[in-house]
């Protein structure tokens, strides 16, 4: 082998060399740009189904009646927003404003209250539970009811399933505006119930500032009694803890009364079978026997040296 050779193959084994350093070394590196999608939370998207890669213009049904009534709904709402701002917070005179102490914000009386409610369960999801909402025989409650199935759905990725889920939906102002309950002036949570024995997951809803946070849920227990008799259930705001997708966080923090979005109902205690939860009202009240802020251990930020 001549020398003019030799160097040729030198050079071609210093050339590979350095190629497969640069590999390992992009592999093992993590790269510094990371896109802004892998930041955020993507919205829960059932396995096997393509994503849906539409603008939000796209999604629109553009129709010239359809418009022009809901401009004449928005400024009829519009215009009740300025006659109870004359009248005191929410359309009531002030001093009753400061002297209540009980507000019923759910009833359930007749068919048309059902429309501030949203049911499903994990059948979006390809699971097999099944939950229905109706009024009841004497149209003054409504009942919650179906069959509970925690066998998941077989896509290959999903591994747990079997929950049902009772919420109300967003109250909207004029012009599709968030409209959101105030209930600094109470602490306790009303509700008048009829189970089967089941416990079940309280839910509320409250206005984030970040995306991150959209997931975020004040949650506590609601343990029924089953029979045929009503019972009164009142819970302290103080002992709703902070869940992020079913999880509980560690960073812990009072619920936000003046920013109160929606309410839930969710059963997944694993027990397949038949349930129902009848409600007669869902409201607030002010206990001044309770003098609790928050029932659970917060970071100090500052803490005292």
């Amino acid at each position: 082998m001549s020398l003019v050779q030799m160097s040729r193959l030198s050079v071609t084994r210093l050339a590979l060399h350095a190629q497969n350093h640069h590999l390992l070394l992009s592999s093992s590196v993590s790269p510094l740009i990371t896109f802004k999608r892998t930041m955020l939370q993507d919205p829960y998207r059932r396995p096997g189904q393509p994503k849906e890669n539409k603008f939000p213009w796209e999604k629109i049904n553009f129709d010239l009646s359809k418009g022009l009534a809901g401009i004449k709904k928005h400024f009829a709402l519009l215009k009740k927003e300025f006659a109870d701002r004359w009248v005191g917070p929410e359309g009531k005179p002030i001093i009753e404003h400061l002297l209540e102490q009980n507000r019923v914000v759910w009833e359930f009386r007749g068919p048309e209250s059902l429309e501030d409610w949203v049911v499903s369960s994990d059948r979006e999801i390809g699971g097999h539970s099944e939950a229905y909402l109706k009024i009841g025989r004497n149209n003054n409650t409504c009942l919650l009811y179906g069959t509970l199935n925690s066998t998941p759905p077989r896509d290959g990725e999903t591994r747990y399933s079997g929950y049902c889920t009772m919420k109300s939906k967003q109250q909207l102002s004029s012009f599709d505006r968030k409209k959101h309950f105030d209930w600094t002036s109470f602490n306790t949570l009303h509700l008048r119930v009829r189970g089967d024995g089941r416990p079940w997951m309280i839910n509320i809803g409250f206005e984030t500032y970040f995306s991150h946070q959209k997931d975020d849920l004040y949650s506590y227990f609601l343990y029924t009694r089953g029979g045929p008799y009503w019972q009164d259930v009142k819970i302290p705001f103080s002992k709703f803890f902070l869940t992020h997708r079913g999880r509980i966080q560690d960073d812990q923090h009072c619920l936000w009364l003046d920013k109160v979005n929606s309410i839930g109902f969710t059963l997944g205690d694993k027990a397949d079978g038949p349930f129902q939860l009848e409600i007669d009202f869902i409201g607030v009240c002010k206990d001044y026997a309770h003098t609790e802020e928050f029932a659970y251990e917060v970071y100090k930020r500052n803490p005292e040296v």
